[in-house]
């Protein structure tokens, strides 16, 4: 794992509306390569803080870079850095929208100006990374939620970003489901991009994240190693669950 910060956030604040911050003075570092949980309550910031990764949102105060420079928010810079940052939401089914899988994956090539031929050679090739390839002409809704949340994830791939952010994408996974996740995840890691989540699944955060950060009602309150942020003792006055293999460990 790279040292390098990828994306940094300088004492960034957001509120939807005067006199209520959605964030609070948050400043961390992301470093290149790596995989990154955020945990936390429900409502403490985790979906607000992402939309502001790929500037869907900007801070009221303070300030994000990426790669060392201040976001551009400008029509430009924002196409570039989604470009750069990829975001898969929570409600994949607020991502697809097209009537098949593959005209889905083609949107976001199309509309970074590729010709047809090669956006749906990047199109196929996306889907072939997520294990969909063989569905491509299939109906979107007659997928699985476990399939859509592959399909939302090769939308966002064949936009070729460095960085992916997805937001809950455990989320109501069955056993196969998240064995098939887990799989796409180890494969784009190995590529070199930068891995960011949101998660309440501790023994996948435990098993799976170099860093873990902690958020509760807008601000970081923890960050760090991710194993050393789980096992913590006072782990329920932050509001998660410590992962079944330390308390195993404990109990042992």
């Amino acid at each position: 794992m790279s040292s390098t910060s990828v994306i940094t956030l300088k004492n960034a604040s957001f509120g939807y509306r005067a006199g209520r911050l959605a964030l609070q003075d948050i400043s961390l570092e992301i470093p290149r390569g790596s995989r990154v949980a955020f945990i936390g309550p429900n409502g403490a910031g985790k979906s607000t803080l992402f939309l502001h990764l790929n500037a869907i949102l900007r801070p009221t105060s303070g300030q994000l870079l990426y790669e060392g420079s201040p976001y551009d928010y400008s029509r430009a810079g924002t196409h570039q850095l989604r470009r750069q940052v990829g975001l898969v939401f929570q409600d994949h089914d607020s991502q697809l929208f097209a009537a098949n899988v593959l005209d889905d994956v083609l949107f976001g090539p199309m509309n970074m100006g590729m010709s047809l031929a090669r956006a749906e050679e990047t199109a196929r090739e996306s889907l072939s990374t997520v294990g969909m390839l063989e569905l491509a002409d299939e109906p979107v809704h007659f997928l699985s939620p476990g399939q859509k949340k592959r399909v939302a994830i090769a939308g966002v791939l064949a936009m070729n970003p460095d960085v992916l952010v997805m937001d809950e994408p455990t989320a109501g996974l069955d056993y196969t489901g998240m064995v098939n996740f887990e799989l796409v995840l180890t494969a784009l890691h190995a590529t070199g991009k930068t891995l960011i989540v949101s998660t309440h699944d501790m023994d996948w955060a435990w098993k799976w994240a170099d860093l873990a950060f902690v958020m509760a009602e807008g601000r970081i309150v923890l960050g760090g190693e991710a194993r050393g942020i789980l096992a913590r003792d006072d782990h329920a006055s932050y509001g998660f669950a410590r992962p079944c293999a330390v308390e195993r460990r404990i109990k042992e």
